[in-house]
This record gives structure tokens, C-alpha cells and sequence, in this order.
């Protein structure tokens, strides 16, 4: 469905001298700075997946996004999309495809809700009884008859975000790129959202791509992450290998019988653990110790603990998908081959 092969894309800034003099002379001899922004970046997509692509703020995901969308043109590489070389035959593939930002609406502001979808059924070229079905079928999913009346300026962010996703839909797009779809809403609307992306997937099969920063969209939704880091690559696989590959870190989480007796414990002495590999928390209740499961096995830290105190509860947990993700980025991981 989706190829991409190493996509590039590089822009070119003007860099300008401080002062007066520097405006100046930037104006009659501007002097250029080559910037990459995506950086030989390689994956496919099959029919059908839910692909999450993440990575910090400045990695290079909008960009990626916008070369897949046809909005950008790469610099190098390329990507085919259902066939469509989006940036070539922009016409015909923006009808195979939706798109939300998060932070951005496609709906018109003083138009009840109906209306907007009735102008966009024309846009579209949707036929009246094609349309009958896809809003039935959007009305069950996303809950939107008892909104549907309203002015879009009147909706809630939760609203607004339900009702971008049906006007992305209208079409019955093959793929749907979806940027931040949960940003700014509560954790019931948030699990809302989600259920209904993941009935549009199991019922119409279609191809979503998910831009985001929170990770339990990551861990809900996709079947496999694609991470960026700095415009290159740094991991692609499923969510089961990430916590193989990187999970090294658990968590002990007790409850000491005697909140002072916590002081009796010295992980990094006892087990020669530095900084990066240790951290221990107590919130005058419960202490919370994160260590490096490939320096030293869970037994010996259960063991060394039950040995030195006594503890009125225990839990061992792995590490969740952000810590994980935290520290691939901070340790610099190599792209993938």
C-alpha cells in the first residue's frame, strides 16, 4: 500500500549576520545554509495497518507526513502510495486519502455540522446514496447525531476532533493520515476517539498512519512504530520487539513497614549501579526503584530487598513504552539497516 524508499528532504535557509549592517547585507549577498529535515528514510506499509510514527518535536515527522500527503516534493528517494506518486498526481490521490491535524480543522466555522458534510459530499463527488451510508456508518462510529445541528464553532475540542475525522472519512479514503487526533482531550474522550479509529480499521480496512505524543494512542492503536530522531530512522518493528530490544528497564514498587527504614537501602553500592542504569523514589509511602535488568536480575533486587527490611506490599512491573522510548533517544541509537 505505502513504499517508501529513501525519502530526503532538505530547505534552504537564508542565515543572516546580527545588527543592522547584517540585514543589510543579507538583503544583496545572502549567504544559504543547507538544513535536512528527513534523512534517507526508508519503510513500507501494508493494507490495512495501523502504523505508528512518532519521534520528538524537530525530528522530521510533519515533513515525512507532508511528502506522503503530496503537499511537499522530496529532495531525493521517493514514495508511492496505492499505486500514486502523491507529490506527481496530487488530483487523483487526494481522493484516495484523509487527513486530520490535531491542531487544525477542515470544517467550516459558522456551518452546522450537516452542512459542512453536505459541501464536502460535493467536493468529493460523493453520490447521494454512497453518502446516506457513509453518514450512517460515521453516525454509529463516532456518535455524532447529537451534535450534528450545532454550528461547528459551538462544538467542544472532543466534538470537533470526532467530527474532523468524519469529514476526513467521507470519501471512504484507503489510507488516513492522523496528526495528534488526541491532543487536549480528557481521558474518556481519548478512549472514545481511539475505539472509534480502530472500528474504522477493523470494518473498512483502511490504512492509518498516526502522528503523535501520547504513547497509550502508541500502545492502543498501532501494530508497529516507526521512530524518528534528528530526520533518520532509529527504530521500526512492533511494539513486542521494542520492549525486547530496549526494555532492559523494571520497576520495584514496595511499601515499607516503616517508612524511615528505606534509608537501610543502597542498591548502587550493593550492585555497583551508576546513575544511568538506577533511580530510586520515595514519596514518604511507597518507594519506587527503576534498575537495568541486564546489570542485575529482578531475584537479586527482590532478594536484596526482603533481606534488609521488611515491606508490607510488592510489585515487580517492565518498563512501560515511554520509558523505553525515552531512552532510545537519549542513548543515540543507530538507524536500522
Amino acid at each position: 500500500m505505502i513504499h517508501v524508499q529513501n525519502l530526503k528532504k532538505e530547505f534552504k535557509k537564508t542565515v543572516k549576520e546580527p545588527g543592522l549592517k547584517g540585514s543589510i547585507k543579507s538583503f544583496f549577498k545572502p549567504k544559504n545554509e543547507i538544513i535536512t529535515a528527513v534523512d534517507d528514510i526508508s519503510f513500507d506499509v501494508s493494507a490495512g495497518e495501523i502504523l505508528g510514527f512518532i519521534g520528538p518535536n524537530g525530528a522530521g515527522k510533519s515533513t515525512v507526513i507532508k511528502m506522503l500527503t503530496g503537499i511537499l516534493t522530496p529532495t531525493s528517494g521517493s514514495c508511492e502510495i496505492n499505486g500514486k506518486i502523491p507529490y506527481k498526481n496530487r488530483k487523483s490521490y487526494v481522493k484516495e486519502i484523509g487527513v486530520v491535524f490535531g491542531q487544525r480543522t477542515q470544517l467550516w466555522w459558522d456551518l452546522a455540522l450537516r452542512e459542512t458534510y453536505t459541501v464536502l459530499k460535493e467536493i468529493y463527488e460523493v453520490d447521494d446514496e454512497s453518502f446516506k451510508k457513509r453518514m450512517a456508518f460515521l453516525n454509529e462510529v463516532l456518535e455524532l447525531e447529537s451534535f450534528i445541528t450545532s454550528p461547528v464553532r459551538t462544538l467542544s475540542l472532543g466534538q470537533r476532533m470526532r467530527a474532523d475525522i468524519a469529514a476526513s472519512l467521507l470519501h471512504s479514503p484507503k489510507v488516513l493520515f492522523l496528526d495528534e487526533p488526541t491532543i487536549g482531550l480528557d481521558v474518556v474522550v481519548k478512549d472514545n476517539i481511539r475505539q472509534a479509529i480502530k472500528s474504522i480499521n477493523e470494518n473498512e480496512k483502511t490504512t492509518v498512519i498516526l502522528t503523535t505524543h501520547d504513547l497509550q494512542d502508541v500502545e492502543n492503536l498501532c501494530d508497529r512504530i516507526v521512530m524518528i530522531d534528528k530526520g533518520k530512522k532509529v527504530f521500526d518493528g512492533g511494539i513486542d520487539l521494542l520492549k525486547q530490544s530496549y526494555g532492559q528497564s523494571r520497576e520495584l514498587r514496595f511499601v515499607p513497614v516503616a517508612v524511615s527504614d528505606a534509608d537501610k537501602l543502597n542498591y548502587g553500592r550493593e550492585f555497583s549501579l551508576g546513575e544511568s542504569d538506577l533511580r530510586v523514589e520515595n514519596d514518604g509511602h511507597t518507594v519506587s526503584v527503576r534498575f537495568n535488568n541486564d546489570k542485575v536480575s529482578v531475584e537479586k533486587i527482590l532478594s536484596y530487598t526482603l533481606k534488609t527490611l521488611h515491606v508490607k506490599d510488592i510489585s515487580v512491573t517492565d518498563a512501560d513504552i515511554e520509558e523505553i522510548i525515552k531512552g532510545i533517544y537519549k542513548s543515540g541509537v543507530s538507524p536500522d539497516a
